[in-house]
């Protein structure tokens, strides 16, 4: 086991869960952040958040921890407030094929499931919505591969 696999399972012990940030150094493909442990800890789905900063997706992974470690669950397409300042979000599931693409760390040992934690731009617009532009829709992929 290396340094950062320890670490996954120190921040894992301590805190009940770790979390990953990726980005793309050229800019091309939209940065996003995933827990590692969350299951594992309470049982509820890992979470992965993209597009937003590693700084803010970091702090909302941990407020959708620290509520599921409370015992709280989230469903599909309910608004939910206290993740993103001023605005709800909504969860989504993430297919098998997201998770292995998106989720590489989370993905070592048994089968888990994962929630996306989805977010409207500041006009209130959702992915999905008809006004949403092509950059933002990009920049948040659904990864259910349906929309909510």
């Amino acid at each position: 086991m290396d340094e950062y696999e320890r670490n996954i399972l120190r921040h894992i012990q301590e805190h009940g869960c770790s979390v990953t940030s990726v980005f793309d150094p050229d800019e091309k493909e939209p940065p996003f952040s995933y827990s590692i442990g969350i299951a594992k800890s309470s049982g509820a789905p890992e979470i992965i958040i993209v597009g937003l900063s590693s700084k803010q997706s970091h702090r909302m992974v941990n407020e959708y921890n620290r509520r599921c470690q409370a015992g709280e669950r989230f469903q599909p397409g309910v608004l939910y407030l206290g993740f993103l300042d001023d605005f709800a979000v909504q969860f989504g599931p993430v297919t098998r094929e997201q998770r292995a693409e998106y989720m590489r760390s989370a993905c070592c040992g048994p089968e888990f499931e994962a929630v996306q934690l989805i977010w409207p731009n500041a006009s209130g617009v959702w992915p999905w919505d008809p006004e949403a532009s092509e950059w933002f829709r990009a920049n948040q992929p659904l990864l259910s591969g349906e929309i909510v």
